[in-house]
């Protein structure tokens, strides 16, 4: 099975309603028990960033995102799927349950 990441692309700064947590472990409850879980979590607003620059001789660390932009990454799921089909699936589902776009992208196989 493949593993693919279903990034929660949000506009807003606040969390969820209390009816999108609801949909949203009821979500997470059922892709357990069909197999497709591996992991999940939502994240703090992006003004909680640090970006860390360790290329140079002495690391760098910038306070807040690394890009400014009106949407941002509020959550994700980390999924299991057959094929591409099932992961569409699983991402519609996802999008549905928090009322947000999702991006679905592959992991790299290696």
């Amino acid at each position: 099975m493949a593993q693919y990441l279903m990034s929660v692309l949000d506009d807003r700064t606040n969390s969820g309603t209390d009816e999108e947590m609801v949909a949203i472990r009821a979500f997470n409850k059922q892709m357990q028990a069909d197999g497709h879980w591996v992991f999940a979590g939502g994240l703090a607003a992006p003004g909680t960033a640090t970006v860390v620059d360790g290329r140079g001789s002495e690391p760098v660390f910038t306070d807040g995102p690394y890009l400014e932009s009106k949407e941002y990454i509020a959550g994700f799921w980390v999924v299991e799927a057959d094929d591409l089909d099932v992961a569409l699936r699983l991402a519609a589902g996802g999008s549905k349950a928090c009322n947000r776009r999702v991006e679905l992208r592959p992991f790299l196989e290696g």
